[in-house]
């Protein structure tokens, strides 16, 4: 089972040396450590940011904050029963 608090964290890290506001997911492409390959991981759960992006449902953007974007992330995730 993954570890909402530690993916959360991971997210956070990565996405947080984005230009914000953010309007789109290929704003976040380039403050990635490791671009789209970048890779999230807790318990059971494993995805990269490239998977990531084909599951999540347009996002409500513009993003003012990294803490924004991944709770929306967080919360689609949920909603599909990924974590």
């Amino acid at each position: 089972m993954a570890d909402e608090d530690e993916l959360r964290s991971q997210m956070i890290d990565a996405f947080e040396e984005a230009d914000y506001p953010i309007s789109s997911p290929m704003d976040l492409v380039p403050a990635l450590p490791n671009g789209p390959s970048t890779k999230f991981e807790s318990g059971d759960f494993s995805m990269t940011a490239m998977e990531l992006n084909t599951k999540l449902s347009g996002g409500d953007f513009p993003y003012e904050s990294p803490e924004s974007f991944v709770d929306d992330v967080i919360e689609q995730l949920n909603e599909q029963d990924e974590i």
